[in-house]
């Protein structure tokens, strides 16, 4: 019995990569494709895939309230997240918001593969180096709250953060989230002023220092 599977991801190319890899492994038989977050929750409830994969930096409303809107429609298809993101914010972030994995971009396609397979037995996967135990370790370091911490901030002020810390530009970060420069722009100002930061500068700096140091193996 094949098993089902939704790709949201937002360049085709990458899609029908995806679409060509599950095919020609066997066993799996995409039944739907997006590339705009906002029409998960109703491609989902009407598809019923076993299994979504999803990719977080998505135009329409983004791949983490995408999975909110899974949880708040009761739809228990399980989430293998796709995502170029390795800190253990991301990843506790997508676990806590009810992904099942979380596969690195970066990973050799076995690992996405093994990804599925195992949320289709109902158990939680990681792809390398990610681990179950850094990113705990990161959730109790992160639950010591601070003047500046980051609970008051938007999910799209984190995601621009995160571009931040590495190293996109305002015109970048704009491309990459579907987005105007003008827009980022602004978003970055609200950071600086949630966050208590004075400078570009103290903002690089901030975005580096929320990950906490490098992933354990």
């Amino acid at each position: 019995m094949s098993v089902s599977v939704m790709l949201a991801e937002d360049h085709p190319v990458v899609r029908e990569g995806l679409r060509a890899m599950l095919e020609a492994e066997g066993g799996f038989q995409v039944v739907g494709q997006t590339g705009n977050s906002s029409e998960i929750g109703g491609m989902v409830q009407e598809l019923r895939p076993d299994v979504l994969v999803l990719d977080l930096i998505m135009p329409g409303i983004g791949g983490l309230n995408a999975l909110r809107e899974l949880t708040r429609r009761r739809l228990d298809t399980p989430v293998v997240v796709l995502s170029m993101y390795a800190n253990e914010a991301y990843v506790l972030e997508a676990l806590q918001n009810g992904a099942s994995a979380y596969v690195l971009k970066q990973s050799e396609a076995a690992e996405l593969i093994r990804g599925i397979r195992e949320v289709c037995r109902g158990r939680r996967y990681l792809s390398p180096p990610l681990s179950q135990r850094a990113v705990d370790a990161y959730a109790s370091r992160a639950g010591v709250k601070t003047p500046d911490d980051e609970s008051q901030l938007t999910v799209r002020e984190r995601e621009v953060l995160t571009l931040v810390g590495e190293g996109f530009t305002s015109a970048q970060i704009a491309e990459r989230l579907f987005i105007s420069v003008r827009t980022v722009e602004t978003h970055r100002s609200n950071l600086m002023k949630k966050l208590g930061l004075h400078s570009q500068a103290d903002m690089v700096r901030r975005a580096l220092r929320r990950e906490m140091g490098p992933l354990e193996p």
